[in-house]
């Protein structure tokens, strides 16, 4: 089932997702669901909170291949994921389904070592570098209350804030 994406500046996105500590039935079908609506939007990645579940869940399903499409074999479901250790700085152009329609350049961690579990709450420990780092990156910002957006600089973030303003009352009108 496809569900309806949280857009920024509801407050829901700002809350600090709980951990996830039953792996039954009710968790497949969240994640069956997330996936669902994020091919529906045309996403990589994912959190729960975006559907409006507070809970530490995320998905990635990078494109991947000859014509960079996405693939669910590519498939990756994150519940409770925790950053080991990071180093290094990239930056890249970072998109959210949260923020339709937004684009900004954002530095993060190069390389990741992450720790989750996966939908049998089996542990995996998988070392991610470029768009995969930064993609889990974005992803647990969500689950701890964050958005991209924060991570501009002060002047980028009020043309930022002037412009969704806009396109808001717009939207009413």
């Amino acid at each position: 089932m496809v569900r309806e994406i949280v857009e920024y500046p509801s407050s829901i996105l700002q809350k600090v997702s709980k951990e996830v500590v039953k792996f039954d039935k009710n968790l497949h079908d969240l994640l069956d669901d997330m996936y669902e609506t994020m091919m529906a939007k045309s996403g990589i990645g994912l959190a729960a909170i975006q559907v409006g579940v507070p809970l530490r869940i995320l998905i990635l399903n990078l494109p991947s291949g000859e014509e960079d499409k996405q693939d669910i074999k590519d498939l990756i479901e994150a519940i409770n994921p925790e950053i080991l250790t990071s180093k290094g700085s990239v930056t890249y152009n970072e998109g959210c389904l949260s923020v339709p329609g937004v684009y900004e350049d954002i530095t993060r961690k190069e390389f990741i070592k992450i720790k989750y579990y996966d939908r049998a709450g089996n542990k995996i420990i998988k070392e991610c570098d470029n768009l995969m780092s930064i993609a889990f990156q974005h992803e647990i910002d969500h689950l701890n209350g964050h958005l991209f957006i924060e991570k501009l600089s002060y002047l980028k973030r009020k043309k930022f804030d002037k412009e969704w303003k806009r396109r808001l009352k717009s939207k009413k009108s």
